[in-house]
């Protein structure tokens, strides 16, 4: 089930909108899925007052993509992304190994987006780059009445994120309790008798 959220930031009576869309593989295990949503949350409080002043509104979409019709629907390409008015903020593609993703995933190789900003790479979206690309959306010329750009429908998902969906869907589906239930499904100190590990967080039938 895709899962969205809305944030309307400033009162109906701006002159003006930005769309913030954030895509996401997982927000209960993946660090940089996390870490830049809470460098997003803090960029818009950060950017609130400017926004205002400025009579320009906010709407923030937050969007968790669970298979590859989905991503290929939405044009999603790389783990997180955030958009403003339909355009990545991220200038430059990287990706790098994420472990927290392939524990998520049953241990298959997943690589998640290496954000790079003045100079520096990062693994979660840095919030002062997040800021710097909603004020250029405020401050730019006044948008066309075009459309916002989308990746053409045709682009086929990377290999990397039809590996993530395969090997999550097929662990969920082995998985002794539904996924919302796996941490607390027993106690800690049965897990290597109930499902042949000893960790917290995983749950799978022997």
């Amino acid at each position: 089930m895709k899962r969205t959220g809305k944030k309307e930031g400033i009162p109906s009576t701006a002159s003006r909108k930005i769309e913030i869309e954030f895509l996401y593989m997982d927000l209960t295990a993946c660090t940089r899925c996390i870490g830049t949503d809470v460098q997003l949350e803090e960029a818009l409080t950060d950017v609130s007052h400017i926004l205002e002043a400025a009579g320009v509104a906010v709407s923030v979409r937050k969007t968790l993509v669970e298979s590859e019709e989905q991503a290929k629907a939405l044009g999603f390409f790389s783990s997180p992304t955030i958009r403003i008015n339909g355009k990545d903020i991220a200038l430059e593609f990287r990706e790098s190994r994420c472990e927290s993703c392939e524990a998520c995933a049953g241990n298959v190789p997943v690589n998640c987006r290496v954000w790079v900003f003045q100079g520096k790479e990062y693994t979660e979206a840095p919030k002062a780059m997040i800021v710097n690309a909603i004020l250029r959306a405020v401050y730019r010329d006044e948008p066309s009445q075009e459309p916002p750009e989308q990746p053409p429908a045709s682009q086929e998902v990377p290999e990397n994120l039809r590996r993530f969906f395969s090997a999550k869907a097929a662990k969920e589906q082995s998985s002794c309790c539904p996924p919302e239930e796996q941490t607390d499904c027993c106690a800690s100190s049965e897990k290597a008798a109930c499902c042949e590990t000893s960790d917290s967080n995983a749950c799978g039938c022997k």
